[in-house]
């Protein structure tokens, strides 16, 4: 910056440094007695001798004005000197291109008071800062400035939209991962479901994969709409049955056991894997395999509860974040040849038993010199990394993307601990006891003479229950649940409503799951009630048959 400047037209000097451009102009300069006072202000750059022949700039200029206010007492002799930093543009060629980007000034305001004697003299100046000299906490304050002005000057409409994304990433980051329980989450996410709008499903129960698939594929058809499920016998004829939610549960039941037969799947049962289908890929059934999921979750349907925990991890984690185990492998042969180099003693025996996967491990990409025992172990691991993972990792995206429906692949990253129990296996929690507290039992007035008959069949239907989970345990349980409601494991959703217990003077027991309602028969004996129970559940199927 020039010092000591008079009031003529003398061009001013222009200084770069880091890109920056301060140029020296002088805004005042004034002669004034002991009683005057000088101000001078900075305004605006002006553009009218502005030549439109230099190329933008590929950085943003940020013009920061410099106005100097000066309050002097000082005597005829003493001069004051303010020099402002905005750029002077009158030496500027003419054909500048127009910025497309918004012009952010940011003024900075300098004053200045002195009191001087005769020979003194008062001289402001201000330019642009150095950030070589800037301390953390100011670059700070810098920076936040920026964002405000680019905030206040930003008109793009997907802003909104860009900033909701950031501020959700920021929190998946930051927020604790606390223990929630499963029935909580699952319940804010089904609080987006318009039930006034019904996508509808048309089932047969030979081929509900089928079903699902259009279904899900129909173009009216919206995650966020109530489902309404009409299943059709083999012969093709209309169950009478209109869906209150006994249907969609029975549905979403028959869903998750036919994908877990697919061809998508493969393993022991309980600890499934992606399988790699050709078929399944080119028609997309990964997708549908992973939406069904996620919608059978909100909308209250049982679980799947087949998923490996590598799988899983999968999901959870990613890739990259799981350790696939020998158990994972499902080709009998691949195992019993992997399971030898892991049992290798030394290292003659180890490249014995890697001779015959030659050319598997060219293919997987695992092929090399084996020089040590130590080696062992990271080819194991890259074997396993091919098979289980990368061979399917394409299936993984589609299957991955599938459960992103309503949010559900959102919730299982943030939540692992609390979907780990519901997408994996774990053994069956029904009981006598749980099954006696899940139905409210609707009694008939007290001192009344059918309330007399109700204790007593109450008595048989509790027997019917720990007779039941002694010989066969929760399958059996599952089967009596299945009957009333058209699930056979409680829905982590919970039930809606909460199933009851009700009598009826008939031979068999009735269910109306669009309610979750059971009416049990009032017998005279107990051998009489157990029969008849039996042979309802086992041999009813589908919806307003007797």
């Amino acid at each position: 910056m020039k010092e000591g400047c008079d009031s003529s037209t003398e061009e001013d000097d222009w200084v770069e440094e880091e890109d920056m451009f301060v140029p020296a102009t002088a805004v005042a300069q004034a002669s004034c007695s002991t009683e005057q006072k000088a101000q001078a202000s900075s305004s605006q750059p002006s553009t009218s001798d502005q030549t439109p022949n230099c190329w933008p700039y590929s950085r943003p200029h940020l013009y920061a004005p410099a106005t100097a206010v000066a309050q002097a007492s000082c005597s005829t002799q003493q001069e004051v000197q303010m020099f402002s930093s905005q750029p002077s543009t009158s030496d500027q060629t003419p054909n500048r291109w127009p910025d497309p980007r918004p012009q952010v000034y940011a003024p900075a305001t300098a004053v200045a008071q002195a009191s001087c004697s005769t020979q003194q003299k008062a001289q402001a100046s201000s330019s642009q800062p150095s950030t070589r000299d800037q301390t953390p906490s100011q670059c700070q304050n810098d920076y936040g400035t920026y964002i405000d002005l680019i905030h206040e000057t930003s008109d793009e409409d997907n802003d909104d939209d860009l900033y909701s994304a950031i501020i959700a990433s920021i929190e998946d980051q930051t927020q604790p991962k606390e223990d929630i329980p499963i029935s909580q989450i699952l319940n804010e996410l089904s609080d987006k479901i318009d039930s006034l709008q019904v996508c509808k499903f048309n089932i047969n129960r030979s081929a509900v994969l089928d079903g699902a698939i259009r279904g899900f594929r129909r173009l009216s058809y919206d995650p966020n709409k109530k489902m309404s499920v009409k299943f059709s016998d083999d012969r093709g004829t209309t169950e009478e049955a209109v869906d209150l939610g006994g249907p969609r549960r029975e549905f979403l039941r028959l869903l998750m056991e036919t994908l877990a037969e697919s061809d998508m799947f493969e393993g022991p049962e309980g600890h499934l894997n992606l399988a790699l289908s050709s078929s399944a890929v080119r028609e997309d059934r990964y997708f549908i395999a992973g939406r069904a999921i996620a919608v059978s979750l909100v909308h209250g349907g049982p679980p799947p509860c087949f998923l490996s925990r590598t799988l899983f991890a999968c999901i959870a984690e990613g890739p990259d974040g799981c350790r696939p185990v020998l158990e994972d492998i499902t080709d009998m042969e691949l195992y019993s040849k992997l399971k030898q180099i892991s049992e290798a003693k030394t290292l003659e025996e180890l490249r014995q038993f890697t001779e015959p996967l030659t050319d598997y491990l060219a293919t997987a990409g695992c092929l090399r010199h084996l020089t040590s025992l130590v080696d062992k172990d990271k080819l194991l691991e890259d074997v396993l990394m091919f098979q289980v993972v990368q061979r399917v990792r394409g299936p993984l995206e589609r299957f991955s993307d599938g459960l992103g429906t309503l949010g559900v692949l959102q919730k299982i990253k943030h939540h692992p601990e609390a979907f780990r129990p519901v997408l994996c296996y774990s053994p069956g929690t029904l009981t006598a006891e749980i099954m006696d507290h899940l139905f409210a039992i609707r009694w008939s007035e007290m001192g009344s003479n059918n309330r007399a008959h109700e204790n007593r069949v109450v008595a048989y239907w509790r027997d019917y229950l720990q007779d039941a989970e002694e010989d066969e345990g929760p399958p059996k349980l599952g089967d009596i649940l299945s009957f009333a409601t058209g699930c056979d494991v409680m829905p982590p959703i919970g039930f809606s409503p909460k199933p009851s217990l009700e009598f009826q003077r008939g031979r068999y027991p009735i269910a109306n799951t669009c309610v979750n309602c059971l009416r049990i028969p009032l017998h005279q004996s107990y051998e009489d009630f157990k029969s008849n129970m039996d042979f309802a559940i086992r041999n009813t199927q589908g919806f307003g048959m007797e």
